[in-house]
């Protein structure tokens, strides 16, 4: 396992995160505590230092979780977590308002059972809040030493960009890390994300870098998700997730990305994350295995390393159609 700093900070973390998002949850896709244990166990024996929770998984379960597994290891952690959504029914439960980040941080801490966040991630964009509020008890929770780090996960990139610039006005800690959705069958950050992140020093920590599953080469064209698998069980609904998933070009990259895991002798799910970690501004990519064995495969992507060939071929047959303005703007670069 290597290690990248994560933005401009100091802080180094391993290239693969391990997310924890169906830890503890119920139905047929969720993880239980004693597999989860074995799994955390697992990453950190490998050389992860990098656990990715949030307070809404499971419930709060996930962190409870997480919590009891690395008693005893949490000074070898990087450990992240999320706030925003809803933890309960009051109108006060939900958001970014300083009630709510004070009252959600206490809750998490509670449940990890820690002193404090490494990162904390403001989970979505909260238009009902001032910037300026929830990034004032953000830094308040720094000086307080209860986190350490600041993130951004799924806002639009003007909303990003004017809290970056709000702390930095007003002095206050800045956003070094930030979640997205990537991965070759999911490019849409690349029109305007990367350039913002490598120009303010903020770390990439990509989800969903199977594009749910897509990527492990499962499915072959034809084929639809059975109930309960990632795709299908989607905020998107079945059929928009799988027509997103399910074009032409995607069914290119699944053909390329196999012909470069048979060269290696590995899996799909191991290239696709390797042609992640070559990615601009890319620090740490979230695993989302459900499984010991998925984990297993998953560690394997930190012993592959692409060749530049390699690289170019998966950008190109991945390559999303160029969209006005970028055609434009990105003409200088190319």
């Amino acid at each position: 396992m290597q290690y990248r700093r994560l933005g401009r900070t100091g802080l180094l973390v391993s290239e693969l995160a391990l997310g924890t998002m169906i830890f503890g949850e119920e139905g047929g896709r969720g993880t239980d505590a004693a597999i989860a244990g074995r799994m955390i166990d697992r990453y950190l024996d490998a050389g992860g230092n990098h656990v990715d929770i949030a307070n809404v998984y499971a419930g709060g379960r996930s962190e409870e979780i997480v919590g009891e597994a690395v008693r005893g290891r949490r000074e070898e952690l990087v450990l992240a977590t999320k706030l925003r959504w809803p933890m309960g029914q009051g109108p006060n439960e939900v958001g970014l308002s300083r009630h709510h980040v004070m009252n959600s941080v206490e809750a998490s801490l509670r449940r990890i059972g820690t002193d404090r966040i490494d990162l904390l991630y403001m989970h979505g964009f909260d238009p009902y809040t001032p910037l300026e509020e929830t990034l004032r008890a953000f830094d308040d929770l720094v000086s307080a030493g209860k986190v350490r780090y600041l993130g951004v996960s799924n806002f639009a990139a003007w909303q990003a960009m004017k809290a970056q610039g709000i702390a930095e006005r007003m002095g206050f800690t800045p956003l070094i890390a930030a979640q997205y959705q990537y991965s070759l069958v999911e490019r849409d950050i690349e029109d305007e994300f990367l350039g913002l992140f490598a120009s303010e020093g903020i770390g990439l920590v990509p989800w969903g870098p199977l594009g749910g599953g897509f990527l492990s080469g499962k499915y072959k064209a034809g084929d639809r998700p059975t109930e309960g698998g990632r795709i299908a069980d989607t905020p998107d609904g079945y059929e928009e997730s799988w027509h997103r998933r399910a074009t032409d070009r995607n069914w290119a990259t699944l053909a390329e990305l196999e012909k470069v895991a048979q060269a290696h002798g590995a899996t799909p799910s191991q290239v696709a994350l390797a042609w992640l970690l070559g990615r601009p501004t890319v620090a740490s990519v979230i695993l989302g295995a459900r499984t010991p064995e998925q984990l297993e495969d998953n560690l394997g992507a930190a012993e592959l390393q692409l060749s530049e060939a390699e690289m170019a071929r998966l950008e190109e047959v991945s390559r999303p159609a160029s969209r006005y303005p970028y055609r434009i703007v990105n003409q200088p670069a190319r």
